[in-house]
């Protein structure tokens, strides 16, 4: 079987377009480049036509046994550039490995004629599979909305490409061949290629990862002599914590070390080593990386921290070259607690207990303290990945890790940089359906993300912009080390609740039971009161004068039996999601053996609730409690802490009940007009600005979104003519007058009227401005008494398009955000978290904000070059929504497909993966 495609007649030709190449895994875990094919490749591809394919698979490609067919295919692809034509190749090592291309014509510009070439030694390596991806990208980007295909009907190896793409697949058979036509749009598509890519990514990434996290040999280079050196310390870490597989040190300048014998070099060892941990000085990380690799190294960690530019280019360039993952620079190591491997390879505090939490941290000093927490309250680590300056392996690469390691189940994660954020979300989303991943969300202020950026490179990320990848991957984000630690005791330890989140408090001092109450209420939870039959049944179990509302106060008299009991009642009834239990200690209870603890430790542990304990007398701020039958039950020295966890779980579980939304879809919307739009008003200003008024009432209403009317006057007579008749359609008789200054936003100045005249003078102040550059006015009735909202679109460099909802005024407070494009239950869920949801419960028609949070999302993902929108006033009645204010900047920008599988280019923040 091979994995070619044929195609038409080859005739003379080019290529379509220039761009940088991309680096990518293959199924495998090695690395290609994907790279346009340019006329220099000319002896490359008649080679990889010639030489590295068979007889039978030059037949399968070229449907015959044509001799002139590689030098005709090596012309056509590398002759004089043409614009119909787009050829990729694939290459490793400088080897061209495999090429793929296609063609349009005058007649049928819509429709490509496809072509995949790979050579015998890289078939079923995914190479054809990863080119036909960074085909559709290229094809859909340039209106191309079909692939075309001949291929015989007995080759089998091209007809699977085809259908595991992910894309539809149609065939019609005559006499031998095959026709195949593949669609790139349509219905669902989109999203079942999407998975079908992400699958490919995740199998490349586990083969790519396995070197790395579970090695049978590891080398350390630059173990000194010195006791307490970085290197050492973790080669002894290594040797002493167990490891299964062979363990070597590498030093030129010593024969033993630590004890253990010291090779020169990676070329004197036994066997070469499938990870190598770097603990070299920053100088020689570059020489000692292109030794790694040139003898086939898989992995490296490198611990080294102070590289610079040119270092840390040399060490990427040569990680992909030599297909190695990368782990670092500046990391603290790595550890893996698996049985099978007890690999320790870091130089922080003991070997992590095994267990099932997998840890990824980018600072080193967080990794050890988050460490000592989880050792010191009891939960095992799986994995621990110190990422460090995080060049190439990321907390997506882990997630995916993670998920399949058949280990896991609770995730925790610090982070101070995204590099591809939309395919960590997409990644995150699926694998938080299956256990809880929880973040500190570091670098939230200013002086935050100017600390995360010196100390790791990292690029600063707003806090609102983190958010709304939190809020739609089902992260849970936490704001110190200390909550995440508290909140994972309890994810950890115990079940959800309900998504209604219905909180009872039982405490054995009124006191501590108030606060308790304050907490629950002040984190989001609700405190019900309870029906009176299960008072009444509580108030016969409980000691007299027991308080039977919510709190419940057992008293200080009660002991193990009322609490068990009570606990009992509470957990059978349909109004309880969750208990926090409160005890005080108290010497009626203690010095009588009558501890009410007993109840929880001697008592069942396992209920159908989650049970958080609050004990203020405790010195841990969280500590495990063991009960008879083995429940591990979290007890919190603060209630806060608590409230905290409880409302964490909650808000897991209402993310749980969710179904898996699908885009959200905008019937009736022209994005061709838009980008017709957007295209003419570049080529008018190539270096981009603020659309002018029309054409921003023009590209609204391509997106049906619903704008007031306005009136273009530019000149005094206009104005008050068009004052005078909004005027009348107005209840109140007022009208607004804005002047338009090509290049800046037209609602910075504008006046308020309600008579000719006070248009006339609105007009003559508006445009009497020194700089002589106001062109006119635009006239629109005021706005309509309702709930006042703004909403933006933002292009952030790293995370793409969002769309943000928030008040009308500049308040940088209560911003909700989402990353485009919108999913059917993102308005819903950005509406319940706006600060305006209360005001908006009884007057606004939600249906319709929804339709405009939709509206601007589809607008941002269709328009790269809108990199700025504000709708601002949206005022949102019962009887509808409507945009009285909007300003529009478009920009010169290529768009950027965030789900195309590439590795990072350069070791710079904003393009990491």
């Amino acid at each position: 079987m091979t994995e070619q495609s044929a195609m038409t007649n080859p005739v003379p030709g080019a290529r379509l377009g220039r761009g940088p190449g991309e680096e990518a895994l293959l199924v495998d875990g090695s690395t290609v480049r994907i790279r346009p094919l340019v006329p220099a490749d000319r002896p490359q591809v008649l080679a990889l036509h010639a030489d590295r394919m068979s007889e039978a698979s030059r037949r399968l490609r070229f449907l015959g046994t044509s001799r002139r067919a590689p030098l005709l295919a090596a012309d056509r692809l590398c002759g004089p550039p043409r614009s119909e034509l787009y050829a990729l190749g694939a290459w490793s090592a400088g080897v061209l490995v495999g090429e793929a291309d296609f063609e349009t014509s005058a007649e049928r510009p819509e429709t490509a004629e496809l072509a995949v070439a790979v050579a015998d030694a890289w078939h079923h390596r995914g190479v054809g599979s990863l080119l036909l991806e960074y085909l559709v990208h290229a094809a859909r980007e340039h209106g191309v909305t079909a692939f075309e295909a001949d291929a015989l009907a007995g080759n089998g190896a091209v007809h699977r490409l085809f259908s595991d793409l992910g894309l539809p697949v149609h065939r019609r058979y005559r006499e031998g061949e095959v026709r195949v036509v593949v669609p790139l749009a349509g219905a669902n598509a989109d999203e079942h290629y999407l998975r079908a890519v992400e699958e490919r990514g995740r199998t490349a990434d586990l083969a790519s990862l396995t070197a790395l996290l579970r090695p049978r040999s590891v080398a350390v280079l630059g173990a000194s002599r010195r006791s307490g050196s970085v290197g050492q310390s973790v080669l002894r870490k290594i040797r002493d914590g167990g490891f299964r597989g062979e363990l070597w040190a590498v030093n030129p300048h010593a024969e033993r070390v630590a004890d253990m014998p010291s090779c020169p070099s990676l070329e004197a060892l036994p066997r070469i080593p499938e990870l190598a941990v770097l603990a070299v000085p920053a100088a020689a990380v570059p020489a000692a990386a292109e030794e790694c690799g040139r003898v086939g190294v898989r992995a490296l960690v490198v611990l080294t921290s102070g590289l610079d530019a040119d270092q840390a280019r040399q060490l990427l360039h040569c990680c992909r070259a030599h297909s190695m993952r990368l782990v670092g620079p500046n990391s603290l190591g790595i550890a893996q607690t698996d049985p099978g491997v007890r690999l320790d390879a870091e130089f922080g505090g003991a070997f992590p207990k095994p267990g099932t939490a997998g840890v990824a941290v980018q600072s080193g000093g967080v990794g050890i303290a988050l460490l000592e927490r989880l050792a010191w309250l009891g939960i095992g680590v799986s994995t621990f990945v110190s990422l460090g300056d995080k060049y190439d392996v990321s907390a997506n690469d882990l997630l995916q890790w993670w998920e399949s390691d058949g280990r896991t189940d609770l995730a925790l994660l610090h982070l101070e940089s995204f590099g591809n954020p939309r395919a960590f979300a997409r990644t995150a989303r699926r694998v938080t359906r299956r256990f809880p991943v929880l973040t500190v969300d570091a670098g939230r202020s200013s002086a935050g993300r100017r600390g995360a950026a010196a100390h790791t490179a990292a690029v600063g990320v707003p806090a609102v912009t983190r958010a709304a990848l939190f809020d739609q991957a089902g992260i849970t984000a936490t704001r110190s080390i200390a909550e995440l630690v508290e909140i994972a005791a309890l994810l950890h330890a115990q079940p959800l609740p309900a998504e209604r989140g219905a909180v009872v408090v039982v405490s054995n001092a009124a006191g501590i039971g108030v606060l308790t109450a304050d907490a629950c209420a002040e984190a989001g939870l609700s405190l019900p009161s309870l029906p009176a039959d299960l008072a009444a049944r509580l108030r016969r179990a409980l000691p007299d004068g027991a308080g039977t509302g919510n709190p419940v106060d057992i008293t200080p008299a009660a002991g193990p039996d009322h609490l068990l009991r009570c606990l009992d009642l509470l957990e059978r009834s349909d109004v309880v999601d969750a208990l926090v239990v409160c005890l005080v200690p108290t010497a009626l209870t203690t010095d009588s053996g009558r501890d009410p603890l007993r109840a929880l430790l001697d008592g069942k542990g396992r209920r159908r609730q989650p049970v958080a304990v609050v004990r203020i007398d405790q010195q841990a701020p969280v500590s495990y409690l063991t009960a008879v039958d083995g429940a591990l039950l979290p007890a919190y020295a603060d209630s806060r802490s608590a409230a905290s966890a409880l409302a964490a779980a909650r808000a897991r579980a209402r993310a749980l009940a969710r179904p898996a939304a699908a885009e959200a879809e905008l019937p009736g919307c022209d994005p061709a007009a838009a980008q017709r739009l957007v295209d003419g008003f570049l080529a008018e200003r190539p270096e981009g600005g603020l659309l002018d008024p029309a054409r921003t009432v023009d590209l609204l209403e391509y997106y049906r979104l619903p704008v007031t009317t306005t009136i273009w006057a530019p000149d005094e007579h206009t104005a008050v003519l068009a004052a005078r008749s909004v005027r009348l359609l107005r209840s109140d008789g007022r009208a607004v007058v804005a002047a338009h200054r090509p290049g800046k936003p037209s609602e910075d100045v504008c006046r308020t009227v309600r008579t000719d005249r006070e248009a006339r003078d609105a007009f003559r102040e508006l445009t009497a401005a020194p700089d002589g550059r106001t062109a006119g006015a635009v006239v629109r009735p005021a706005a309509a008494p309702g709930v006042d909202l703004r909403v933006e679109i933002r292009q952030d460099e790293v995370f793409g398009p969002l769309v943000v909802l928030g008040p009308a005024d500049e308040l940088r407070d209560g911003l909700v955000a989402r990353l485009a494009p919108l999913t059917e239950a993102d308005p819903h869920a950005m509406v319940a978290d706006s600060p305006a949801a209360p005001l908006l419960a009884d007057v606004a028609d939600l249906t319709a904000l929804y339709r405009v949070l939709v509206s601007a999302s589809r607008m941002a993902a269709d328009l790269p070059q809108l990199t700025e929108a504000r709708l601002d006033p949206v005022v949102v009645r019962s009887d509808g929504v409507l945009c009285t204010g909007a300003r529009i900047r478009v920009e010169p920008r290529r768009p950027f497909d965030p789900y195309l599988r590439r590795l990072r280019r350069r070791p710079v923040a904003e393009e990491e993966r």
